[in-house]
């Protein structure tokens, strides 16, 4: 067995969306984007998988997350922005306003259509 095919306990968490195979996948795209960045990150040498795991970390067990996991991707791109941001390589206004306008071109776009930050109105 791989470590690709070890079972872990977060796999069986329940309420993870699941294939129709019983597979846990993504529930959306931009899950998957926030994984992939992360881990083309580590792999460029920006931080340690301890660095990556204690801010993850700290961002999942904050007392206001949702108890049910619903917010995990939530707290995981606050944990990669935080991190980045401790690391010089992000500032928090820079993240903040880049979100803002990500959500003006998403509720621009109409249904169907990939977003594209080229679809905020106020990069025009």
């Amino acid at each position: 067995m791989s470590v690709c095919d070890t079972v872990t306990d977060l796999a069986e968490s329940p309420g993870l969306p699941r294939s129709p195979e019983g597979a846990p996948v993504f529930a959306e795209p931009w899950h998957a984007q926030a994984f992939a960045m992360t881990v083309h990150l580590h792999a460029r040498g920006v931080f340690s998988w301890t660095e990556w795991a204690d801010s993850l970390s700290a961002e999942v067990h904050r007392p206001e997350r949702a108890t049910d996991g619903s917010d995990y991707f939530d707290a995981w791109v606050a944990a990669l922005a935080g991190l980045l941001e401790r690391k010089g390589l992000a500032d928090r206004d820079t993240v903040e306003a880049l979100r803002e306008s990500w959500q003006r071109a998403a509720e621009a776009t109409p249904h169907g259509t990939p977003i594209e930050l080229a679809n905020d109105p106020l990069k025009g």
